[in-house]
């Protein structure tokens, strides 16, 4: 690991990017701030919440101590399906999360993570830009305010028995998160049976080998430890791993429009510095798994036979996850 944690530590910069350039100096307020209670997996000490510590103090000068958040990391709230649960019970207000998180509060947004649809970051860039009312308000019709969007990595198979192509994952014992149905549907396209569980649950399942073969970028196969009981990962990627923050509406309601701007301007900042970090890390990550023996597989000699699995799950997931008109729109921005 001693190549991939220094990565981590410049995020710390982050901060130099996220505070505002021409904000007073914050003076105390009578009044008590609005607090917002923002759930999240990553661990207290890590790189992702030291920026969020930089989101929270450039918000806070912002809003003149108006806002502020107080964060609960290390899953003390539990998995995404806990972080929703909670916010829309008023435990939580506000989460960051993967595409399982996202597709928990508006599952047509996992359209972005269709297999073979995006699979370079400019395409995704264009996508969430051009069609970002859609997303939004999909998200906003069931009660929640997306903050920003997010990444992590570009989404391989990474597994420990050799593959090439779909059909050789019929014998294999590939992961799906138990509550993304769009990976599952891939894996089913390809003739093959996932394996349902959560996502603390895939370290111990490699170990037992109650599955082989996972899906995730470089960054995660090292930040969860997964590439320790791994031995192959596809040179190609089938898509981008997106994620994001978003809070509960009647909380964002509480906010005065100035402050909605501020919080909403200082989490933009927040993610797009991110990504650049993500983008970096996952290449550095990829390189990494390189030098240190795992073997790269190059699927492209059997492209033809991945993009027909691709096609027909994502024609599977239309209209069970997304709708025809949103997958066409998604494909005619990003050129499919």
């Amino acid at each position: 690991m001693s190549k991939i944690k220094p990565v981590f530590v410049a995020l710390l910069a982050v901060s130099a990017f996220l505070l505002p350039g021409t904000v007073s100096t914050p003076q105390a307020n009578a009044a008590s701030p609005i607090v917002i209670r923002f759930a999240s997996l990553a661990p207290a000490g890590s790189g992702f919440m030291k920026v969020m510590k930089a989101w929270n103090r450039s918000l806070k000068a912002g809003t003149e101590n108006r806002v502020e958040f107080r964060f609960y990391g290390g899953g003390s709230q539990g998995d995404e399906r806990d972080f929703v649960r909670k916010i829309r019970a008023g435990q939580m207000d506000a989460a960051g999360v993967s595409t399982t998180g996202i597709g928990l509060v508006a599952r047509p947004v996992l359209v972005l993570t269709a297999p073979g649809l995006i699979t370079e970051y400019e395409q995704l860039e264009r996508a969430r830009t051009q069609l970002s009312g859609r997303f939004e308000k999909l998200i906003e019709d069931n009660g929640f305010v997306q903050l920003n969007w997010g990444e992590a990595g570009k989404h391989r198979i990474f597994s420990i028995e050799e593959f090439a192509k779909p059909e050789d994952l019929k014998s294999l014992r590939p992961w799906a998160w138990k509550d993304d149905p769009v990976f599952a549907e891939f894996v089913s396209a390809m003739g093959a049976n996932p394996v349902r569980v959560g996502a603390n649950e895939v370290y111990g399942g490699l170990q037992t080998r109650m599955l082989d073969t996972v899906p995730c970028s470089a960054l995660l196969a090292v930040g969860m430890q997964w590439y320790t009981r791994l031995n192959y990962m596809a040179k190609q990627n089938f898509g981008i791993i997106i994620g994001g923050s978003f809070m509960k509406k009647e909380k964002f309601d509480e906010l005065t429009e100035h402050d909605q701007k501020v919080l909403l301007e200082t989490s933009e900042r927040a993610a797009r510095a991110t990504d650049k970090l993500s983008r970096r890390d996952d290449q550095r990550a990829y390189e990494s798994l390189v030098n240190r023996g795992m073997k790269v597989v190059d699927t492209a000699p059997h492209q033809a036979a991945w993009d027909a699995a691709a096609t027909q799950a994502r024609k599977n997931l239309t209209g069970r996850v997304y709708s025809q008109s949103l997958l066409d729109a998604v494909e005619k921005v990003v050129g499919n």
